[in-house]
């Protein structure tokens, strides 16, 4: 179980009347995560607190169709519009496993899209995350990442390299 240093930012109602319910018990969450990238081939990366690097996205709300939470979610914590061009893969395991500071713990599965963006201006919301920006492979050197993204990141700019052939 990995665990990643972030402070806990506002939950969904939803969320917070589960956690009164079964405390910090293990939950599966569904989420998904924005690959967003630039004309340089860079991928668009999220920097939350506590300095770990991911591509940004979120959780899904109850009734929320995957490609409305995507969209919702990069809106939220980027500025970005975005359109989704493909599902790249779903990912889930020991490596999407996390225990916040709280002891709350979750398991993501996670419905990666490769996106690209339709408008907007790149803000990092300053509330769940601190700072936006695109990097190719060889920026991530020394950049505290997310533990999930060994796992997904080479699926990721290998879909960009054959979208872009």
């Amino acid at each position: 179980m990995s665990v990643v240093g972030l402070s806990l930012v506002p939950i969904p109602e939803f969320l917070a009347a589960l956690r009164a319910r079964v405390g910090d018990a293990l939950i599966v969450l569904p989420s998904v995560t924005a690959c967003v990238f630039d004309d340089a081939g860079r991928l668009l990366f999220a920097c939350h607190d506590g300095g770990v690097w991911a591509p940004p996205g979120g959780i899904i709300e109850p009734d929320e169709h995957p490609r409305e939470a995507v969209v919702r979610e990069l809106r939220e914590e980027t500025g970005l519009d975005i359109e989704i061009v493909d599902l790249i893969d779903v990912y889930g395991g020991p490596l999407f496993r996390n225990r916040y500071p709280n002891g709350d713990q979750v398991s993501f599965v996670i419905t990666a899209y490769g996106c690209r963006v339709t408008g907007g201006t790149l803000t990092p919301d300053l509330e769940e995350i601190t700072d936006a920006r695109f990097l190719a492979e060889s920026d991530l050197d020394g950049l505290r990442l997310a533990p999930w993204t060994g796992v997904a990141l080479p699926d990721m700019y290998a879909w960009w390299r054959r979208a872009n052939l």
